[in-house]
């Protein structure tokens, strides 16, 4: 990563070292009726087949820049320069469709499940397994979706939150004492056990060793998310060879895990995701495979523990340096049950630094958007950094503000960390729940103090863009906490 960190070449420079004459643009583009209005947005009745217009630059350059701390900088300008609708292009995946206008954005969350794919394609499903929700489309996806949807609700959400803040407290208890360090390592630890406890109902010996397999699988699998051509086994000592080992292991647990909940006779009064699998059925009425428990669990394991520790961590990073927000959230905590502040910081953290910085459709037919006639095998990003950065939605976007969540809900699809449409992360509200009850647990146990360092800048992690820093938190412990 550290070669990704490295880029600085800026769009400047190297369009001042290409040749005048030289286009990577096809020789059609010439034909493109006139524009209006902005850049992307083509006369009422025009109809483009192509995509839209976007940076020149190599597609080994865009990638780097993509995956380095420039990524939110170069997408900001290329939204000034080309308009709402542009093209990036990634080595090893083609052409990406920036979408940032909130009226394209519902048309896309909106489209036919069989027109639009978000699993097709999708470098995730190496690492998550082919019945993982996230890399399969149409019925299989709904089938599966509908499985899932009922554990994240209601009186069994309610059930977990005396659980998440014993972790909470543990964990934060054995923070140092007016020292700095990074906070994204302990972070890691709540969310991973509290998903370990709460999802897959793991105790005592298998929660120990699941502890210790499944941070060095998820470090090394989203290193190599991105990194379809190293995606080969060889040996154990290959990054992937020790990947698949590491994913073999946990797989055993959590098959040793789902033998002994099919098994319980206490399984009815159980409030865990795996238990609730263990029973659900398909609408068929058959039972679930141990395979599709598996890869549902997975998934809720790396996508959960990853993104929630990662906006905790942005939490710290941004209440910090903002001392009169970090006063008032802390207030909040030490007066009661009441989190209508924390939940309007959860929103706020996730406006100005959104975990997962993309949505991703992939084009399966033909598909008009704004104009253009995008071609099969075309992705289509929608992009939180670009839309919820924009002044007409948000006032002072660079700002952190969490009071403009108080009294006014934004506007539809302009605030969208968690997607939209039917692919809309199933884990929303868990990661809210679990993003206040670390909070107002934290900020009960220690007293976190400002800071008058620089922001903290963006780090690729192969799915989320962390602290550059670790989320740095000096804290003191309070006497009767």
């Amino acid at each position: 990563m550290q070669l990704y960190q490295r880029v600085s070449c800026e769009n400047s420079l190297y369009c001042a070292m290409r040749p005048a004459s030289t286009s990577t643009r096809p020789a059609a583009e010439s034909t493109v009726p006139e524009i209006t209005a902005e850049p992307g947005v083509l006369r009422p009745g025009a109809l483009r087949p192509g995509v839209p217009p976007g940076p020149r630059a190599p597609s080994l350059y865009q990638s780097l820049t993509f995956m380095s701390r420039r990524h939110q900088s170069w997408m900001r300008s290329s939204r000034a320069r080309y308009g709402s609708l542009f093209t990036v292009r990634m080595i090893g995946i083609g052409d990406i469709v920036m979408c940032t206008r909130p009226e394209l954005i519902k048309q896309v969350f909106s489209a036919d499940p069989k027109v639009l794919h978000a699993g097709t394609g999708s470098p995730l499903a190496a690492v998550l397994g082919r019945h993982s929700l996230l890399s399969i489309d149409e019925e299989a996806h709904l089938a599966q979706r509908r499985l899932l949807l009922p554990p994240f609700h209601g009186e069994r959400m309610r059930a977990w939150e005396e659980t998440i803040e014993n972790i909470a407290a543990e964990v934060v208890e054995s923070w140092p004492e007016d020292r700095e360090f990074a906070v994204v390592p302990s972070m890691q630890l709540i969310t991973l056990r509290a998903i370990l406890r709460t999802i897959f109902g793991a105790t005592g010996p298998e929660l120990a060793r699941l502890e210790d397999l499944i941070p060095r699988a998820v470090n090394l699998g989203a290193a190599m998310v991105q990194l379809r051509f190293a995606q080969r086994d060889w040996g154990p000592y290959s990054p992937w060879g020790r990947f698949l080992r590491l994913r073999h292991q946990a797989r055993l647990q959590l098959d040793n895990l789902i033998a002994a909940a099919r098994r319980d006779p206490a399984l009815s009064e159980r409030t865990d995701v795996l238990a609730a699998l263990v029973q659900a059925t398909h609408e068929d009425g058959s039972a679930i495979s141990d395979e599709e428990i598996y890869d549902q669990l997975n998934t809720l394991m790396i996508a959960g523990h990853e993104t929630t520790a990662t906006t905790l961590a942005w939490c710290v990073e941004r209440l910090r340096r903002n001392p009169a927000a970090l006063a008032k959230l802390t207030q909040e905590a030490l007066d009661g049950d009441e989190n209508s502040y924390r939940e309007a910081v959860f929103r706020e953290v996730l406006r100005a630094r959104p975990t997962v910085t993309m949505s991703v459709r992939y084009v399966v037919k033909p598909y008009v958007l704004d104009g253009w006639e995008l071609p099969v095998g075309t992705r289509i990003a929608l992009h939180p950094g670009l839309v919820q950065y924009e002044p007409s939605h948000f006032s002072e976007p660079e700002r952190f503000l969490p009071g403009r969540f108080l009294d006014a809900k934004p506007e539809p699809f302009t605030w969208i960390p968690f997607g939209g449409g039917i692919r809309r992360c199933i884990g929303a509200s868990f990661a809210q729940m679990e993003v206040d009850v670390v909070l107002r647990t934290m900020l009960r146990k220690v007293e976190l103090l400002p800071t008058t360092d620089r922001p903290e800048g963006w780090r690729f992690r192969g799915v989320t863009f962390v602290p550059s820093r670790g989320g740095r938190a000096r804290v003191r412990h309070r006497i009767n906490p």
